[in-house]
């Protein structure tokens, strides 16, 4: 499939990365609207909490939702409504941890982290005709390394994927969110993430030590003092290599869109899979000039993310 060109054009008032991205999160209020959660057990006796949308429906779309982020944020609230006024069946789950308390294990939820969203996907696959997939940011690069890495392999009923705003490089996007322009989303991630640990420490306390935490000025330093150790990896840069979707495009074989905006502060310049996509069989990357990240605004009502995403689903193949 080639590189698509994007239709993609923002309000005018929205005139860079940062704005773009920033707006929907003070101005785009859509509260959740699920019917239910449901707590599924994994098999380490942790547990994952779902939340449902349900229209009766034969299909059914799996949100994924990025770093820091829940079911209740205004992305997954948005793209739950545009696919159950289109009658699909929703399912957004929230990584270990994310849903409102602490999760039970010493191991957290990570960026390559695929055996969630398999827990997930099991857990729904005989109750639905067709499976589709949408992912943000983390989330999406945890959707799109799960698809790779399941190649030829992946179950019939899984049809379609499509993500936004994906750090599929991951070190490349640690390394661009540690400029000085970025830094207020630094600060944010890692306030975020320490009051997590903080949670986490009180449960094991001999496994977690916050002695060395004011010392940790970016996603590096985060990650060689818990991600890696706490998750079975060697360093930062071992986690960045094993948990990076872009090295399982390439054995990706169902139709995927990954949609990367040029602007977004978050993203490196590898983070463009433009060599892996470019005569791809099943994947389409679309990178329009403005977006920010994770939030592709537009006039009336429905984002570009969420027109994109069900028109892709319904394109047929």
């Amino acid at each position: 499939m080639p590189i698509k060109e994007s239709t993609y054009v923002p309000p005018f008032f929205l005139t860079n990365g940062h704005t773009q991205t920033l707006y929907p999160t003070f101005f785009r209020k859509i509260k959740p609207s699920f019917d239910y959660r449901v707590r599924l057990a994994t098999p380490d006796r942790d547990f994952i909490d779902v939340d449902w949308k349900k229209n009766k429906s034969t299909k059914c779309v799996i949100l994924s939702h990025g770093l820091e982020g829940d079911s209740k944020k205004w992305y997954i609230s948005a793209m739950t409504k545009h696919f159950s006024d289109h009658m699909f069946d929703v399912c957004a789950w929230n990584f270990r941890g994310c849903s409102g308390e602490t999760n039970k294990t010493l191991r957290t939820y990570h960026s390559g982290k695929t055996e969630d969203l398999d827990l997930v996907i099991q857990n729904v696959i005989n109750d639905y005709n067709e499976i589709y997939l949408v992912g943000f940011s983390m989330g999406g690069n945890v959707s799109l390394k799960y698809v790779g890495e399941r190649g030829e392999n992946i179950h019939h009923k899984i049809k379609k994927c499509a993500v936004f705003s994906v750090p599929v490089d991951l070190y490349g996007s640690c390394v661009e969110l540690n400029k000085k322009s970025n830094l207020v989303y630094m600060k944010m991630f890692i306030s975020e993430l320490k009051e997590k640990l903080e949670a986490k420490q009180k449960l094991f306390p001999n496994e977690i030590s916050l002695e060395n935490y004011s010392n940790i000025k970016s996603f590096i330093d985060f990650d060689n003092m818990y991600t890696a150790p706490l998750n079975g990896f060697e360093n930062s840069a071992d986690y960045c290599k094993q948990a990076s979707s872009k090295q399982f495009i390439t054995t990706v074989k169902i139709p995927t869109l990954l949609v990367n905006a040029i602007n977004d502060p978050f993203l490196s310049e590898s983070c463009y899979p433009i060599n892996e996509c470019r005569h791809h069989d099943f994947v389409t990357l679309e990178m329009p000039k403005e977006g920010g990240h994770i939030s592709f605004a537009q006039n009336g009502g429905i984002y570009y993310s969420e027109q994109r995403a069900l028109e892709f689903f319904l394109k047929q193949a």
